[in-house]
């Protein structure tokens, strides 16, 4: 039996993690990020299913080939967060828990990056800790996956 599986989905521009503005996202890379996801899984008894786009559409499509089969997901769609509704509504679609997570603190940011449109269909929201917010995420998928009789 293969263990449980958490699908981490990143948004545009997070390719470039550690080269894009530092200031704001830190120096961490993508690949920083992947290693500490993976360490948060193990510790819990979970895979990870780790994946980036720059492509709305691939991140739709990843959603539909997983959303019946990962035990939860963490998603940080980048600028998507704020304009996608196509993706919105993929993750309505997700029986699983479902994290949105920010790098930064998007409330401290720039007016427009104060709506999300995944806000209202995610379980949780975990803005401004950093490559940490990631972990936090994947510990809470399981607590409630996990922990369930």
């Amino acid at each position: 039996m293969s263990e449980p599986t958490v699908v981490v989905l990143n948004g545009p521009n997070l390719n470039l993690l550690g080269e894009r503005e530092p200031e704001i996202y830190g120096h961490d890379t993508l690949g920083d990020v992947e290693a500490l996801c993976r360490k948060a899984a193990s510790l819990a008894g979970l895979a990870i299913d780790f994946r980036q786009s720059n492509h709305e559409g691939v991140l739709i499509d990843a959603i539909h080939e997983t959303r019946t089969t990962a035990v939860g997901f963490v998603i940080n769609a980048g600028a998507l967060t704020h304009t996608s509704i196509a993706l919105r509504d993929a993750v309505a679609t997700i029986p699983a828990p479902v994290f949105e997570v920010h790098l930064s603190n998007v409330h401290a940011r720039e007016e427009f990056r104060h709506h999300s449109y995944l806000s209202a269909v995610s379980t949780g929201v975990i803005v401004g800790c950093g490559p940490s917010g990631y972990a936090y995420a994947v510990a809470r998928i399981s607590e409630l996956v996990l922990s369930r009789p």
